[in-house]
């Protein structure tokens, strides 16, 4: 075996983890491709004889990359039309992406993580996802143990502080194809009866045309909304499932061309989150 074989081999065998890390870093999937691609580029041309620990090498590299990416796609965001929301992700192969647990992958806490600075991000995704020591983050950050400590608590409070706990996977399902069944339909007191007071309905469509470019807030008005365009919206649709960011989503097809994915988000309360993925950049994944 080769120098370049072996440096190959170690690569591929933490691949998954470096991807899964840069995914819940950029909520990206092609960003996350990218970036990995990056790291392997940069391993190829380094001086690996000095490397005692490759597999901590690369997660460092992919997290810093990710740290520097994560700031300039907040720039280009700013430009963005109506609601972002992450990139979908396939997670049939992989239900946990990289990582010990399926921690920071859903959709509900991509979003709150959107609000925390890059390094209390990436504290948290190693943490919390990696199950990293938080001796080990520091030397990552370039921080302190205890700054460290505090970031994850930080980025604790507000992931878990600002929402109710999520139901299981079954119960999500459940509540998706019950959700559908009433859309389809046009059920205004069904759609009504499965959200929760607060429920949030976001579009991405980046400016699509027929896609809301804001969002539609409340149990009746999104009930509303879908029942005036349930007449036509639904025509011609079909409907398969896939398991996107460790959770059941629709994609939804027309004349075998992807028009969106959807998905829900619940609680015990009922359906808080309906998020609609209509950008076609960001379908490719699915």
């Amino acid at each position: 075996m080769t120098d370049l074989d072996e440096a190959a081999a170690v690569f591929t065998s933490v691949r998954p983890r470096l991807f899964g890390i840069a995914y819940r870093m950029l909520s990206s999937a092609s960003e996350a491709e990218d970036l990995v691609q990056d790291v392997w580029l940069r391993w190829q041309a380094y001086d690996r004889s000095v490397v005692e620990n490759p597999g901590a090498f690369l997660a460092t590299t992919t997290t810093r990359l990710a740290i520097n990416a994560l700031q300039s796609a907040r720039a280009r965001r700013e430009t963005y039309i109506g609601p972002w929301l992450p990139e979908p992700v396939d997670t049939s192969a992989d239900p946990y992406l990289g990582a010990e647990r399926g921690e920071a992958l859903e959709f509900a806490a991509l979003l709150l993580m959107e609000k925390l600075t890059p390094n209390e991000r990436a504290a948290y995704v190693l943490r919390e996802a990696f199950d990293y020591p938080y001796a080990q983050i520091a030397d990552i950050l370039h921080s302190t143990e205890p700054a460290v400590r505090q970031l994850v608590s930080r980025a604790k409070k507000h992931v878990t502080g600002e929402r109710k706990a999520p139901v299981n996977a079954e119960a999500q399902r459940e509540l998706l194809t019950n959700f559908l069944a009433a859309a389809r339909s046009g059920d205004m007191a069904a759609l009504e009866k499965m959200f929760t007071v607060d429920v949030t309905s976001l579009s991405d469509g980046n400016g699509a045309h027929q896609v809301s470019r804001y969002p539609v807030d409340g149990a009746s008005k999104i009930a509303r909304f879908l029942t005036t365009i349930s007449s036509w919206y639904w025509e011609g649709l079909t409907i398969r499932w896939a398991e996107t960011n460790g959770r059941t989503a629709a994609v939804l097809e027309k004349d075998g061309a992807v028009q969106a994915v959807l998905t829900v988000s619940g609680t015990d309360d009922g359906i808080d989150q309906v998020l609609w993925m209509m950008n076609p950049e960001k379908l490719a994944a699915v």
